[in-house]
């Protein structure tokens, strides 16, 4: 009974979230790093992935970890990007109504300093049904979260990857103030550094 609420909880901010966002489907995690991490591991993408030479430190070295190939671009953005070559959009400091782009997986992030403030956490946005369920799955060590884990034969490699029920419940306190009130920074390329210039990419 305790797990199901606890569940019931994350299920009722993911898709409370999604509702704002235009979304069919969310998936809560952790972080928006290892949201997008997620999708990656899912959508499996087999060519050179092109991203900005100015975002956060955390999307090339993700890249690194799982050993795929990456170049930069300096094409600006606001908002929002594509991880080019993928269906990925790293959405992490948006916050716009009926944003959702159809097929896509666009992750969001709930870190401190985003306009919807949980300290920490991320979510998927998406709407393919099957990739939802297999990505939700993925997020908690391939399990099902409905059902006790031992009483599963798990077939989905997973990842610790999910949002804590407290975090979905301090999300669903702050939510309406979250969708009546505009961000108060609109964040764009020019909030961070140039990444390509750092030594850890160039060892």
């Amino acid at each position: 009974m305790v797990n199901n609420f606890m569940e019931y909880t994350i299920n009722q901010f993911e898709e409370k979230v999604a509702t704002f966002f235009g979304a069919p489907y969310a998936v809560a995690t952790d972080s928006c790093t290892h949201g997008i991490e997620l999708c990656l591991r899912y959508t499996k993408p087999t060519t050179t992935i092109i991203i900005p030479k100015q975002t956060y430190v955390s999307i090339p070295m993700t890249l690194k970890k799982l050993g795929l190939p990456f170049v930069w671009n300096d094409i600006p953005w606001k908002e929002h990007y594509w991880l080019l070559g993928t269906q990925i959009i790293d959405a992490a400091v948006m916050w716009r109504e009926n944003s959702y782009q159809k097929n896509t997986f666009t992750v969001i992030s709930f870190q401190y300093k985003k306009h919807l403030n949980l300290v920490r956490g991320g979510m998927i946005l998406l709407d393919d049904l099957a990739a939802a369920k297999t990505l939700k799955k993925m997020s908690y060590d391939g399990r099902d979260p409905n059902v006790p884990w031992r009483e599963q034969d798990i077939d989905t490699m997973g990842y610790h990857y999910y949002m804590p029920p407290e975090t979905a419940q301090l999300g669903l306190e702050k939510l309406p103030w979250a969708i009546h009130h505009a961000p108060t920074k609109i964040w764009d390329f020019n909030d961070y550094p140039d990444l390509s210039e750092m030594k850890v990419f160039n060892g």
